[in-house]
């Protein structure tokens, strides 16, 4: 793989929900489809719904269009507000989500990675200076434009970096609002 690739929406792979609920797009996906090692993706939710369950998988989810919703996770307590604004919320794949939306359809941002292979971190950040970014990660474009080595990257498009041991971070200019998964291989 080279150290970076280009994604736009025509690689995206869009499906319905685990649980038929809702639908999502993929946008990346390291291993198969249903014992992957993570998993990046933009969830549409229409509707008040429960999340589909995924066993042994870290999840981080936020807000990317839409009033937003309220969180019920199993076996905590209060319900979470997530809106736009908001950082992301994790929470483990097995436990039930219930979702009622605060204020019609909300689009969202979902991270799952397999607990005890792969971490993660999801964040939101709005590009104004240069970014480095080191090791392995993905970069999804909100909104502006991007761009890195002689890739121009436009609204919806992603950038995959691998983890190049020893080697140089590769650095974003531009001005765009961003969301930035660093991922972390628990081997190594």
């Amino acid at each position: 793989m080279p150290r970076w690739v280009q994604l736009r929406p025509a690689d995206y792979r869009r499906m319905r929900w685990k649980n038929g609920a809702g639908w999502t797009t993929e946008l990346a996906v390291h291993g198969g489809p249903e014992a992957f090692d993570w998993r990046i993706s933009v969830a549409e939710i229409e509707a008040d719904c429960d999340f589909s369950r995924f066993p042994e998988v870290d999840r981080s989810i936020l807000v990317l269009d839409g009033a937003g919703m309220m969180l019920q996770v199993e076996g905590s307590a209060p319900a979470v507000h997530l809106r736009g604004e908001d950082p992301a919320l994790r929470f483990a794949g097995e436990h039930a989500v219930q979702c009622r939306l605060l204020a019609g359809p909300t689009r969202d941002f979902n991270v799952m990675t397999r607990r005890g292979v792969y971490t993660h971190t999801l964040e939101r950040h709005t590009l104004a200076q240069p970014l480095a970014l080191t090791g392995e990660c993905f970069v999804y474009v909100c909104a502006g434009a991007a761009q890195v080595g002689g890739l121009a990257l436009a609204t919806g498009d992603s950038l995959q970096v691998a983890a190049v041991p020893g080697d140089s971070p590769v650095t974003l200019h531009g001005a765009a609002q961003l969301v930035v998964v660093r991922l972390r291989c628990c081997g190594g």
